[in-house]
């Protein structure tokens, strides 16, 4: 048996790799790894969760300083030139270990890795072209073909869009010069991330187009709420709600007019740059799929990570559409290696299930958002009978402590037998408090049989809170 995995250096594609190279020699024959990146890494790495911690981090810092009144002193400014170097010098050793890891699953026998661009030539057939840099081609006779080739920054076609300079997620982490003002089209979370950043590190006029009430769509309206005040109170960010872009023009001084209609009414938002925040799409251009069965659209690939129109393609992480989160597309990359080799052996799949467990570094990441199953309103679409306890940060002084007093958080349980169904966190370390509570909701605990006792004064008091409030309502 044959294996091609097309995008072998990121998360989902390495995931497989690991998997099937301990089955070279045995149930699969040969494994052919394929990857045109340069430098390779995988998205993640390169443009994605680890480049924007890095930024990010510096705007926590700048935050922190300006909003703790017991340092005197005008706040800092961001060295941009300093951020970027800083910033990439991190990532080319963060890529270079990924590469070394799938370099060396390469040097087994019976693996290969090809550096080279992948086109489909039919279902089971892919082109490597480039090969190393190389003028010429080889063809590669596939019993299964694994597509994890990702996603890539989606910016949307609006009218005017592609007379007007914008600078995406991807440029906000290389820009080492920012405008004084600009405007923002996307609020999603990449946008929520970067928009403080892009506030810390001097762009001093910033508007943000939100078409819904509130941004954080999968959080209970209460977090949403606190999100906006925040980024109005602490940032001084105007975000304008219920507001949907038109079309964009560029201005007679080589800015941008972005035309809107809020509530019904038309208007104009004029700024030195536009941002688009817009979100990402999957990576398929160029790939040759027109020359095979499949058909890219919603449900294009199954839980079993399947693609629906080929059972010999199986498509894993970003560019299935599914979830684009890392350890989801690592988990989905480890399920379509043992559907590959169950499939083979004429044995039933498995379809990819998990907890949801999101984190978002709103605030500068000084106030992330973090969701690790259920909410109130996911809790009700599912049927549960609950209980809801909610505790606000300022609750518990420690927050007042490091100057962090704003969010709350919320843990709902299961109403008959106290199982942790859910928490939600918008507050200081609710990143960190997320693998706490995936652990409760995993092991579906009873909220009762949780300790309350956190070291103190530790910030997870917070959660000491909720247990105790939510064990209490459920002995009334």
């Amino acid at each position: 048996m044959h294996v091609v995995i097309v995008g072998a250096y990121g998360s989902a594609g390495v995931a497989v790799a690991e998997t099937l190279s301990d089955h070279v020699g045995s149930r699969v024959d040969q494994l052919t790894l394929v990857d045109n990146g340069e430098p390779g890494g995988g998205l993640c790495i390169l443009r994605g969760c680890m480049p924007s911690k890095e930024v990010l981090s510096a705007a926590a810092h700048r935050y922190q300083a300006r909003h703790d009144d017991r340092l005197t002193g005008d706040p800092p400014t961001i060295d941009l030139h300093e951020t970027v170097a800083t910033k990439d010098d991190h990532v080319l050793g963060f890529a270079e270990h990924r590469r070394s890891a799938v370099h060396r699953m390469a040097s087994e026998e019976g693996v290969e890795f090809l550096h080279g661009t992948a086109t489909f030539v039919d279902d089971h057939t892919v082109r490597v072209s480039d090969i190393d840099g190389e003028s010429g081609e080889r063809e590669l006779d596939a019993d299964y073909v694994v597509v994890a080739t990702g996603s890539s920054v989606n910016v949307p076609d609006s009218d005017g869009i592609h007379d007007v300079d914008y600078m995406t997620s991807a440029d906000v982490l290389d820009a080492t010069e920012l405008p004084e003002s600009g405007v923002v089209v996307g609020f999603g979370y990449v946008g929520l991330e970067l928009v403080p950043y892009l506030k810390e590190a001097g762009v001093s006029e910033l508007t943000v187009v939100e078409h819904d009430d509130r941004p954080l769509d999968e959080a209970d309206p209460e977090f949403g709420d606190d999100l906006l005040a925040i980024y109005r109170e602490e940032f001084d960010i105007e975000i304008l709600t219920n507001t949907h872009e038109q079309s964009v023009e560029q201005t007679a001084d080589g800015g941008v007019r972005l035309h809107v209609e809020r509530d019904g009414e038309s208007a104009a938002i004029e700024a030195e740059q536009l941002f688009l925040f817009t979100g990402r799409r999957p990576t398929v251009d160029g790939l040759g799929l027109e020359h095979t069965s499949l058909t890219v659209e919603d449900g294009w690939v199954d839980d079993t990570m399947q693609a629906r129109d080929d059972d010999y393609t199986f498509v894993v992480g970003d560019v299935n559409g599914k979830e684009p989160i890392l350890h989801v597309a690592k988990e989905q990359g480890y399920v379509a290696a043992d559907n590959i080799l169950a499939h083979a052996r004429g044995e039933e799949l498995v379809n990819y299930e998990n907890v949801h467990h999101h984190v978002v570094f709103s605030g500068a990441a000084v106030y992330p958002y973090a969701r690790v199953g259920h909410s109130r309103f996911s809790a009700d679409e599912a049927g549960f009978d609950y209980v809801a306890v909610s505790r606000e940060a300022s609750d518990d002084g420690v927050f007042k402590t490091k100057m962090t007093p704003r969010g709350r958080a919320e843990l709902v349980v299961d109403a008959d037998d106290g199982t942790v169904l859910g928490y939600q966190g918008l507050h200081y370390h609710a990143d960190v408090m997320a693998k706490t509570m995936q652990v409760a909701v995993e092991m579906e605990l009873d909220v009762r049989d949780l300790p309350d006792r956190a070291y103190h004064p530790t910030t997870p008091e917070i959660l000491d809170g909720l247990f105790r409030s939510a064990s209490k309502k459920l002995d009334e």
